[in-house]
């Protein structure tokens, strides 16, 4: 998975180094962004693998930068970060065309490693079969 682009979109300054620390060590590329506008400059400068976007977030949050990349017309997945297990958030994500759910308070990085490699071999077994 070398030069695997990921973009991070999470405004809490802690969880981003976190998330950037332990992804580079996995050999990603990381690129981050504090808010959902920024998020979305940083996928019209270059799309993403893939995107973990938090929902929770000022300028514009997580639905927003959805709502500007539908499933249909993005080729890259979207994993959602959120404090909430609420389903609400969950269901309004997936409408969307969010990927996965990552509830922060009940996971961990390592999982959310995970979810990251599995989607990242699904969409190279998807680009495969086109």
């Amino acid at each position: 998975m070398a030069n695997t682009d990921i973009l991070i979109a999470e405004d809490d300054a802690v969880l981003r180094e976190v998330y950037t620390k332990k992804f580079t060590l996995s050999g990603y590329t990381i690129r981050t962004a504090q808010n959902g506008e920024e998020a979305i400059a940083e996928i019209q400068k270059k799309e993403p693998d893939i995107l973990i976007l938090d929902i929770n977030m000022p300028i514009l949050d997580g639905f927003g930068v959805l709502e500007k990349h539908p499933k249909e017309g993005r080729k890259f997945p979207i994993i959602m970060l959120t404090n909430f297990g609420d389903d609400k958030n969950k269901e309004r994500g997936q409408a969307l065309g969010a990927d996965d759910y990552f509830i922060k308070s009940e996971m961990t990085i390592r999982k959310l490693l995970e979810m990251v490699e599995t989607l990242l071999k699904a969409k190279q077994y998807w680009a495969e079969k086109q």
